[in-house]
């Protein structure tokens, strides 16, 4: 019969019914103790695991009230219990109080003051690490946990640095001012030859440097990783290409003079020139590298009449073959087996090179409008490109 109540009414009207019962003999002592203990163990348990009562839950309990309803009928409709309906009345009767009231809990060990030395710290220098900050914070003692989450709290995370090259001011400036001289070309672009020398080394390391930041940051300034040459083993090669093909992919041995960078144009860029459909307006773009603005280079290619694309310093985010050394690089590392040698990564370049989509080089010029947008955006600092 008990269990059969505990079922269906509330744990309070259960324990009058035993006291009645009781009183009338129907119980005796012991079962009255044991079943008075079974409900006591069945509050406490459904206490310890009750939830807070949602706004939609509270503002129906309060709505029944205002609708003239007791106390008792709406714990019994809502299936709620009656000090539970009465707490939320009265809280929203004398102090129109809709929502819960809030807990203080835990005074945070980072105040506010705390947070914006801590801000200052990161600021100060993006690449410095956890355990540095927590040495530099001489404010209060706060663990490396604590700190950790409280950089997180106010948007900082730890991210790999992008590297980009560094542009000094003045280099940013000219190249804001070729941005805007470009910003309206769209079919010009398809008439350049993207040229460029990459290295590609035989045993690549992870070099990856972390930086605080927030979301938004990771192309600014001061988020940046700045490259650098690497002294590795491995191949260097010359490359070009239009938005109509592909062009020659050639070694490069030791160090390249001016007279070995003329003999590669003469063997290599001039017959690619001649291939072309639109060869007459043509033009070729190359960077500020010192082989390729030496006073017999300038002058070998004015009397070949070979028109060059004037580009800023810096600047090999505007350059779509970058792209193309990044797609070949992928290529390279994921070729089963790996090259052991420079031999076989030679062999294995020349192959996957001529294995690049043309989608890819096409899409890679045809991006070259919102490059430009993005170079302006910035004022001339590097770019996601």
């Amino acid at each position: 019969m008990a269990e059969k109540l505990v079922n269906v009414q509330p744990i309070e009207i259960l324990h009058k019914q035993l006291c009645y019962q009781y009183a009338k003999r129907e119980l005796s002592f012991f079962a009255f103790i044991n079943l008075t203990i079974c409900l006591l163990t069945i509050a406490n348990m459904a206490s310890s695991s009750r939830s807070e009562l949602t706004l939609f839950e509270r503002g129906e309990i309060i709505g029944a009230w205002k609708c003239g309803l007791s106390e008792p009928i709406i714990a019994a409709h809502l299936n709620r219990a009656p000090a539970t309906v009465h707490r939320v009345i009265v809280a929203y009767r004398d102090c129109q109080q809709e929502k819960p009231p809030t807990r203080t809990g835990r005074p945070k060990k980072i105040t506010s003051r705390d947070s914006r030395s801590i801000k200052r710290l990161v600021k100060k220098s993006r690449r410095t690490s956890l355990k540095e900050i927590k040495e530099d914070f001489t404010v209060k003692k706060v663990s490396s946990n604590t700190l950790r989450s409280h950089l997180h709290e106010i948007g900082f995370h730890g991210r790999v640095g992008v590297r980009k090259p560094l542009v000094t001011e003045r280099n940013r400036t000219k190249r804001l001012c070729w941005a805007k001289e470009r910003q309206g070309w769209s079919s010009e672009w398809d008439c350049i030859i993207w040229s460029d020398e990459s290295k590609f080394e035989l045993f690549r390391g992870d070099g990856r440097r972390w930086v605080w930041r927030r979301p938004h940051e990771r192309y600014d300034v001061d988020c940046l990783i700045p490259t650098m040459k690497s002294g590795q083993d491995g191949v260097m090669v010359w490359g070009c290409f239009t938005k109509d093909g592909l062009g020659p992919l050639v070694r490069l041995n030791g160090k390249v003079t001016a007279k070995d960078y003329i003999n590669v144009l003469k063997d290599h860029l001039v017959p690619y020139i001649n291939s072309l459909e639109n060869k007459e307006n043509i033009i070729f773009q190359e960077d500020n590298a010192p082989i390729h603005t030496a006073r017999i280079v300038k002058s070998w290619k004015e009397e070949n009449n070979i028109t060059c694309l004037p580009w800023p310093a810096q600047s090999p985010d505007m350059n779509p073959i970058e792209h193309l050394w990044d797609e070949l690089e992928r290529r390279i590392w994921s070729h089963d087996p790996l090259p052991k040698n420079k031999e076989e990564l030679w062999e294995i370049l020349q192959t996957e090179w001529h294995n690049i989509n043309a989608s890819i080089y096409q899409n890679l010029v045809n991006s070259m409008p919102n490059g430009i947008a993005a170079v302006i955006q910035s004022k001339g600092n590097p770019t996601k490109y």
